[in-house]
Formats: C-alpha cells, sequence, structure tokens
C-alpha cells in the first residue's frame, strides 16, 4: 500500500474531471479525494502499487473531451488511512494557472433530454452537463466552481441539488447546472424593453417575428445575435442597412448538417467541424440554394455554424429555416452583453429582443475556421477556442502582448505557454479599445498575473502600441511581419525556416510600408532576406480602401511619366480627369505617398486593372474578389523576375505588370487574368525559397487566408521536395500577431 499525491494541470475545471477521477477510484477501489485549485487539480490516493499506476494511466487516457491533461507532478508519502474516495471542495491558494476551458457546444445527450416531453428539463433552454455548456463566458474567478461563476445567483432546487452531489449522475458538479424550477429562464422584450412573453411563449413568439421578416436580437452564450430570415432578401437588406454592414458576408446557422449540405458542398472536415463541441463559423463553398443574395453579395463562400445553445437549437428546430446570425452590434464595434445595454445599443437595428437573466462574464464571439490542405484552419480565434493555451517553449509568465491594429487580440504568457485570447476586432472605435484593455485585465486577473512587461507593434500609431505605452512597464516592441513569423514557427515547433509573410499593412524597421517580406527565422534569431521591388502609395489609406490608387503607384514606378499605352485607356476610365491628374503628380512627386513593399496592396492593384475592382468596400475586399473570379481551368502564370537590392533578395512585379498588360489589352477574361496572378505569385515565393536553398518554409500574414494563393505556394514547395508549413490554431491574419509578439520575444528576437 502506498499514497500518492498528484498535481494535474490541464484542462481539468469544466469537463467533469472530479465525477471522472471519482467514479475511476471508485471502480479501481481507490481511496482517497479530488479537488480543483487554481492550479488545475490535486488528487491523493491510496492503495496498491499496480493499481495506483493503473489509474495513473487511464485517468490521462480516458479523460473525456474536452478536457485534457497537459501535465502531472507525483510524490509518494505514507497512507493517512482514507476509507473512500470523495470530492472535495476547491482551494483557492496558489498562483492561477489551471487551464480555463472555452465555452462548449450542448451535448448530444442533453438534446435527446431537451427533446423528451418525459424529462424535467423537455423544451428548457439552459440544459447543460458536464460535457456542454457554457465555461468562459460565466467565469468570474477561479478555481471553476459554481460561486465562481454567474450562476451563483441561482439558489439549486432539491432536484438539481440531488444531482449535482450524485457520483453517479451526468451533472455531478456541473457548476451550470440549472432547470426551470430554479434556473434562468428567457423572455421577449420590444425594443424599448417591454417584456412581451415569457418562457415557451417568448419562443414561439420570437420565431412568428423571424418568419415574419424582422429583426430579432438574441441573447446567447457570449453575447447578442442579430438575426433575420436569411431567405428574405428584404429582411436582410434592412439588417444590413441599420447594422450599417453594407458589403461584409452574413454568417448563417442552419437547423443540422442536413440542412447544411442543401446549402453548401460540405467535406467530411466540413461536417466534423460543424458538428464538433467547438461549433465555429466554417466557410464553406455555397450552392444554389434558396439564401438571400445579400448574405454574401458576389461571394461563392458562405460562413455556416449550427446551433450551440440550447436556446438556439429550440429557436432553429422552432423555424426550420436558415436565419442570419450575425454578432450583435454596429459594424466594427464589440459584441452587446447586457439585455439593458441592449436597449440602447439596438435602437433603430432590432425589432425584438430576446434576452435571458443569466449575466455573461465577458463577451464571446463566435470562431471562424476554413478546410484548406485538407486541414482546419482557425481564422477568427474565439468561442471554443479562446482562451485555450498554446505551447510556447521558453515563454517565462509575466508578459502581455497587445497585438496589431486590426483584428487585434492579445496574449499573455505563463511558463511554457502562451494564453492566447479572443478576438476583440478593429481598434478604430473607443468601444473596441475599451474592450481590449478589459480582455487584457481579465486574463490577467483569472491567471493572477501581475504584468512585467508588454510587447506590441513598432507602429507608433497603433491605439495598441499607445496603450502599450502607457502602462509604464518595459516595453519590447515587435516588427509586424517579424511577429506572423514567429507565430508561424512557434505553433509548428520547428528550430529554423524561411518564413514568407505576406499582408497587407505593417510599419516597417526603415519607416516603409512592409507586407511581401521573406525572412530567415530560427530559435536564434531572424534576419530579413527578401522582399517585393517597393512601389508608392498615393494617399496612404486612401490606397488601401481604393486599389486603383495602389495601380497608379505601379504604373509610375515601372513606367515613370512615359507610360505603357497599354494602361492609358484603363487609367481613364478608373478615374476622373481632375482626380487622374492630382494623383500623377502625388506618385511623381512623392507627395502624400508613402513607399510600401505589400502583397496585399499589388493584389488590389491587379484587381483594379485586370478585373476593374476600383475599390474595397471592407478591409481585404477587393483580393478576395480577385481570388473569386480564378478560372480553375487555367494554368497560365505571369512572370515574376527576382532580382536583388540592398543585400536583399526582390521579387520584381515589373513583367507580370506587363503581361496583365497585354491580356488586359487583349480582352482576356478577368478569371484568366486572376488566375495567372495567383500562380505567378506562388511561383516568385517557391523560386525565391530555391534561390536560397530552403528546406522548410512557413507561410504566414494575411494573403494566406487566400486559398487558392495558399494552396498554390503550397503545392509547389511541396513538389520541389521542401516542407512547407501554415497556421492552424493561430489566424495567419492579424489575429495572430498577439501570440507571434510572445514567441519572438522568448525566443529573444530583440
Amino acid at each position: 500500500m502506498k499514497g500518492v499525491r498528484v498535481h494535474v494541470r490541464g484542462a481539468v475545471q469544466g469537463v467533469g474531471f472530479r465525477p471522472f477521477v471519482s467514479g475511476l477510484a471508485s471502480e479501481l477501489g481507490i481511496a482517497g479525494f479530488v479537488t480543483n485549485s487554481a492550479q488545475g487539480a490535486e488528487i491523493d490516493v491510496e492503495g496498491e502499487g499496480a493499481v495506483i499506476d493503473e489509474f495513473l494511466v487511464r485517468m490521462v487516457a480516458e479523460l473525456p473531451s474536452p478536457g485534457f491533461v497537459a501535465g502531472m507532478e507525483t510524490s509518494v508519502h505514507e497512507p493517512v488511512g482514507f476509507t473512500e474516495f470523495s470530492i472535495r471542495d476547491s482551494g483557492e491558494g496558489g498562483s492561477k494557472t489551471a487551464v480555463m476551458l472555452p465555452d462548449i457546444a450542448t451535448c448530444p445527450k442533453c438534446l435527446k433530454e431537451m427533446a423528451n416531453p418525459s424529462d424535467r428539463r423537455f423544451r428548457y433552454p439552459f440544459i447543460n452537463c458536464t460535457h456542454c455548456g457554457p465555461r468562459y463566458s460565466i467565469l468570474l474567478r477561479l478555481p471553476y466552481d459554481r460561486p465562481n461563476t454567474t450562476m451563483r445567483g441561482f439558489a439549486m432546487c432539491d432536484a438539481c441539488r440531488a444531482e449535482y452531489e450524485s457520483p453517479l449522475d451526468r451533472r455531478f458538479h456541473a457548476q451550470p447546472i440549472a432547470c426551470p424550477v430554479c434556473g434562468p429562464q428567457i423572455e421577449l422584450w420590444d425594443a424599448a424593453g417591454v417584456p412581451l412573453g415569457r418562457r415557451e411563449e417568448a419562443l414561439q413568439q420570437s420565431a412568428e417575428l423571424l418568419r415574419e421578416g424582422r429583426i430579432l436580437a438574441l441573447k446567447g452564450i457570449g453575447g447578442f445575435h442579430l438575426m433575420v430570415d436569411a431567405r428574405n432578401e428584404d429582411a436582410v437588406q434592412r439588417l444590413r442597412e441599420r447594422k450599417r454592414r453594407f458589403a461584409k458576408p452574413l454568417a448563417l446557422m442552419v437547423p443540422s448538417i442536413s440542412e447544411a449540405r442543401e446549402i453548401a458542398a460540405l467535406s467530411a472536415a466540413d461536417e466534423r467541424l460543424l458538428g464538433s463541441p467547438e461549433a465555429p463559423i466554417v466557410l464553406v463553398s455555397s450552392l444554389s440554394a434558396p439564401v438571400a443574395p445579400s448574405v454574401a453579395p458576389g461571394n461563392p463562400n458562405l460562413g455556416l455554424m449550427l446551433p450551440y445553445s440550447p436556446l438556439h437549437h429550440l429557436l432553429i428546430q422552432e423555424l426550420g429555416f436558415p436565419v442570419v446570425a450575425t454578432s450583435g452590434n454596429l459594424s466594427e464595434e464589440p459584441i452587446c452583453t447586457d439585455e439593458r445595454e441592449a436597449i440602447e445599443r439596438f435602437s433603430g437595428i432590432a425589432d425584438a429582443m430576446l434576452v435571458h437573466d443569466r449575466p455573461i462574464a465577458r463577451p464571446v464571439d463566435d470562431s471562424v475556421v476554413r478546410v484548406m490542405l485538407d486541414r482546419s484552419m482557425v481564422l477568427r480565434r474565439g468561442r471554443g477556442y479562446a482562451p485555450l493555451p498554446v505551447s510556447l517553449e521558453g515563454a517565462k509568465s509575466g508578459l502581455i502582448a497587445v497585438g496589431a491594429h486590426l483584428k487585434n487580440s492579445v496574449a499573455l504568457s505563463l511558463d511554457g505557454a502562451a494564453v492566447v485570447g479572443q478576438h476583440v476586432g478593429d481598434l478604430d472605435n473607443a468601444a473596441s479599445r475599451d474592450r481590449m484593455v478589459t480582455e487584457i485585465e481579465d486574463l490577467c486577473d483569472l491567471h493572477g498575473l501581475v504584468p512585467a512587461a508588454v510587447c506590441h507593434d513598432l507602429h507608433p500609431d497603433y491605439a495598441s502600441t499607445r496603450y502599450a505605452e502607457s502602462l509604464g512597464l518595459p516595453l519590447f516592441p515587435v516588427q509586424h511581419h517579424v511577429a506572423h513569423a514567429a507565430a508561424c514557427l512557434a505553433e509548428n515547433g520547428i528550430d529554423e525556416a524561411l518564413a514568407v509573410v505576406w499582408d497587407g499593412t505593417g510599419y516597417g524597421t526603415d519607416g516603409t510600408i512592409w507586407g511581401g517580406e521573406f525572412f530567415q527565422v530560427s530559435l536564434a534569431g531572424y534576419k530579413q532576406v527578401g522582399r517585393f521591388r517597393q512601389f508608392w502609395l498615393p494617399g496612404g489609406d486612401a490606397a488601401v480602401r481604393e486599389g486603383r490608387r495602389a495601380a497608379m503607384g505601379l504604373l509610375q514606378e515601372a513606367y515613370g511619366d512615359d507610360w505603357d499605352p497599354k494602361f492609358r485607356d484603363w487609367a481613364k476610365g478608373a478615374f476622373d480627369e481632375k482626380t487622374l491628374a492630382g494623383i500623377r503628380t502625388m506618385v511623381r512627386t512623392g507627395l502624400t505617398c508613402v513607399r510600401t513593399s505589400s502583397a496585399g496592396r499589388l493584389f488590389d492593384a491587379f484587381a483594379a486593372m485586370g478585373a476593374g475592382i476600383l475599390k474595397s468596400r471592407f478591409e481585404g475586399d477587393a483580393a478576395m474578389r480577385f481570388e473569386h473570379l480564378a478560372s480553375r481551368d487555367e494554368f497560365g502564370a505571369y512572370p515574376f523576375e527576382l532580382g536583388g537590392v540592398d543585400g536583399l533578395v526582390e521579387v520584381d512585379w515589373q513583367p507580370a505588370l506587363a503581361a496583365l498588360g497585354e491580356d488586359v489589352q487583349s480582352g482576356a477574361a478577368p478569371g484568366v487574368i486572376s488566375t495567372r496572378c495567383h500562380r505567378g505569385l506562388a511561383d516568385a515565393a517557391v523560386a525565391l525559397g530555391e534561390r536560397l536553398g530552403a528546406e522548410n518554409v512557413l507561410l504566414s500574414g494575411g494573403c494566406f487566408q487566400n486559398r487558392l494563393l495558399l494552396e498554390e505556394t503550397y503545392r509547389g514547395f511541396e513538389a520541389r521536395g521542401v516542407r512547407c508549413l501554415v497556421h492552424q490554431r493561430i489566424p495567419t491574419n492579424d489575429g495572430g500577431i498577439a501570440f507571434g509578439q510572445l514567441a519572438a520575444t522568448a525566443m529573444g528576437w530583440q
């Protein structure tokens, strides 16, 4: 006989870990106890050595998903004479390093109970168990126990208490446990906050509103959705106008996988993601189906998700048709979480609000995932994924990273890991900036972390940079594209590689705007080894919104004042005479212009000249539309030449520009031009990698959200025997910058 004390780290709170351990111990005849702690879980067991060994092996191997054991420390002691196995109250001492679980979609067993008329939770919108339900969105502090959640205001009835305390019950120590007698309830309010109905009546009224084409604001797990019938073009247009989201695609919630198959072409991987506990929005190829054109105007892809909370399930099943389910906010503002605040924020947007009385501790947006290269790639990290930690070798506790300005997310370091926060959004408004600060404070508070230093972007005008500078802490500035490269290197856990980092905008170390960069990176450091040939961006930020301006910068750089005749007709069609003259003066003199090597702006320019996409309706729009035009039957590629400047390999786009001009002059289809552009860029990356003798290549940056570009570049390297690695858990866009800032700092890239 021996006693063993076990310290368990990992995702072991909120997954039924203690009931699982109790059941396993009882099965093996082991006595002792288990308790949550601020660090994870503590177990003390007594029994025969071989049996305890079996217990420890099975505890790790059989732990139900989504829980996991990240580490385990054991110490042997003399038995004290336990006579049974028990679950003890949690301890709160020590530093807070326990893994916080994200919110988990409703499990099949709870759905079955919710549909059973004889079950006491029949059609109850807040059914949950140890395998599903809210976690991070209701957590106030660690450890994860009911008094530390927003469920603390709901006293359990006798029936729920009996389930909660029974080791044989699926709800044994399920912290959000509730039922119609003792738990949260729903109400339907009008736009002014006047109640219209409660419980089942509210649900039926909400369904009828959506059938009538009206806009419903629904309070879910981590915030509000704005919902409307996705088949109703007038209703979708009305939502766009009121939300001020005029062109970006809107996410859809569909009743089931079978209905999703009628709307989109789904792979096995798509279906697995849709039905996973994370239940993200999955970007898929749309089919000809009864979905309003304004859901995703001019876009062949749709963002689909299945209902993931009991309330969503009940409402969508009642309707039986797809609904738009977009974040509850005005365009680019943080998602709304409080029903009283919603009265003001949704004034003039929602016709009614389906609310409930379970408080939301923090906003949690839906995650966005896309299957590319036969693997799932997280493009927006939110519900289901954040704030799970990501391994980060060499990291020491105490750093915070404030991320980028667009698609902002934040992160903090623990020993050997990074806690990556959820999607915050663009920091162009005060509400988003406040949300960023709150997210940092929340993560630090939950982990008991007092920041010792802060990592930030080089750009002096980023709101995140200004916030970092205001903290009065030691600063670790990390160049934007270096952060992308570090994020991809650390996520893939390799020692060295050539990093291809392409995006729209990043402040370079030379004061120009970077965006088409190549770095040699290793655990020991990094070195810039290549870039795209630079050109002028007339008007700075105006050129980000207008690809036609970037095109003028290319033309001036390539031909000076003696333009190639092939482009004169295009320029006269793209601008009025006065504007054209003004922009030509700007790029000729360099006044109100910036120099850039941006691959994103190169895409915009080619889209403007080759497909007539002169302006972007939102960030990345022109490049997206250009990608969607591409013809898969075309196999040509524009020529990009490799040269040298300032000790760097330079990718010269001028030969490709000339070839594009010839295609435009000859009347080539925009789809042919798009494909040749994409293939040419991919070939250029591969050629540069070959020149430098790369054995491992990393692809990072927002341009690699482009599926065609990603696949062409990846396969080009693989065909030449070069190992190519991409992001999966960390977004390739600016949502991964905070993790990259921590990674670069942990590796000493200063």
